[in-house]
């Protein structure tokens, strides 16, 4: 399979939500189309409707490992516990590369600021992505994506 890695960024540098953007590129391989996953993942985006928690790009890397290796019923025990392992390795990874999973924490916010006071989100400007390191991030969790989920030794997890 051809990466995909520059299309998340594409899709994010071209207006969409850092969740989108990695959700999105992958999302037909596990049978969604393109405007389901963009419903999908767009709440999750800029840690959780602005809110700056989790980043968004670690909530696709989640939801992708979901469709993945997700479970289904409560009495999934071991499914669950393989399903959080993945997801944990993944974020722990992304913690590694990225200095942490948390949005206001990648964005430098002011300490004690917990999120934005609005909802809006800013216009999408030149200076807008040259301050920000959301493509960075939508880059190395896409990557982590393909790593975790789309190579073939995943496939023991």
């Amino acid at each position: 399979m051809k990466s995909r890695v520059e299309d998340a960024v594409a899709l994010f540098e071209s207006g969409y939500a850092c969740a989108q953007s990695v959700f999105a590129a992958y999302a037909d391989l596990f049978g969604l189309d393109r405007e389901t996953a963009l419903r999908i993942a767009g709440p999750m985006s800029a840690g959780i409707g602005r809110m700056r928690e989790v980043c968004g790009t670690v909530s696709a890397m989640a939801m992708l490992a979901g469709l993945k290796k997700g479970f289904t019923t409560p009495e999934e025990e071991e499914e669950k516990t393989r399903c959080y392992e993945l997801v944990r390795r993944m974020s722990d990874r992304f913690r590694e590369e990225q200095g942490t999973i948390l949005c206001r924490e990648l964005l430098g916010l002011p300490e004690g600021m917990e999120r934005e006071e609005s909802a809006r989100p800013a216009e999408r400007t030149p200076e807008y992505y040259a301050s920000r390191p959301c493509s960075g991030a939508v880059r190395t969790a896409a990557r982590l994506v393909e790593e975790f989920l789309l190579e073939e030794q995943t496939e023991d997890i």
